[in-house]
């Protein structure tokens, strides 16, 4: 069932945001990783969101030098979001989910754009 949620989540996303799908070239098992990595992100963030601060600024940056663009974590998340909402009928789960990755997403955004220079540009 795991495998399918995560297969899902890039279904969803690059439905959503066929661009995406430019930027996600790895191999299945290193997707299969950033969606595990998002998950644990999402509980990491009520657990120690100071040391996510930090986690999610150095993540930023690297996004910088991937060149990711900025307007394809909205569609991310949402894919993220409408998979969780399969998964369960506990509207306080997905509401802890999505404020969650929102967060993060923001934060990235912010990170990204303030991070990237002219040149990076």
């Amino acid at each position: 069932e795991l495998m399918i949620v995560r297969k899902e989540v890039y279904q969803k996303f690059f439905a959503l945001a066929p661009a995406g799908q430019d930027y996600f070239k790895q191999s299945t098992t290193r997707l299969y990783f950033i969606a595990d990595k998002l998950v644990a992100m999402t509980l990491d963030m009520y657990k120690d969101p100071k040391r996510m601060v930090e986690d999610i600024s150095a993540l930023g940056l690297r996004h910088v030098g991937y060149g990711i663009p900025t307007d394809l974590f909205g569609p991310f998340v949402t894919g993220c979001v409408q998979v969780l909402r399969m998964l369960t009928d506990n509207d306080a789960a997905e509401e802890a989910f999505r404020w969650s990755l929102s967060l993060i997403s923001r934060m990235l955004t912010r990170v990204i754009n303030e991070g990237s220079t002219i040149v990076m540009k």
